[in-house]
């Protein structure tokens, strides 16, 4: 199993923009169930976006249409794009590698 390691959160208004990026070794799309989940303050972690091994794409109703998955320039780097960011969408970011999690990114949005 391959540890992943979170980057790029950070503090951020609302309506604005971050990059997520989850890195770990070898190339993390192939055979790889690459998801991101968030937990925030008092809430219990929840799902936000997958890409699953055969390659579709799913996002929570909350993040549809804002939030989107891709893979980084290097083949070991998967990105979250987050726009319209809300204050809701404060958490700390984790991405999931198979059964894998990293430690998580903290994504403030203020209002």
């Amino acid at each position: 199993q391959v540890q992943p390691v979170e980057s790029g959160g950070g503090l951020v208004q609302v309506g604005g923009s971050l990059r997520l990026s989850c890195s770990a070794s070898g190339r993390i799309f192939v055979r790889n169930y690459v998801a991101w989940y968030r937990q925030s303050p008092g809430k219990e972690r929840e799902f936000v976006a997958q890409r699953n091994t055969g390659g579709a794409f799913a996002y929570a109703d909350s993040v549809k249409g804002r939030f989107t998955i891709s893979r980084g320039n290097a083949a070991n780097t998967a990105w979250l794009h987050m726009n319209s960011l809300k204050p809701e969408d404060t958490g700390v970011y984790y991405c999931r590698l198979g059964d894998c999690w990293g430690q998580g990114t903290q994504v403030t949005v203020s209002s």
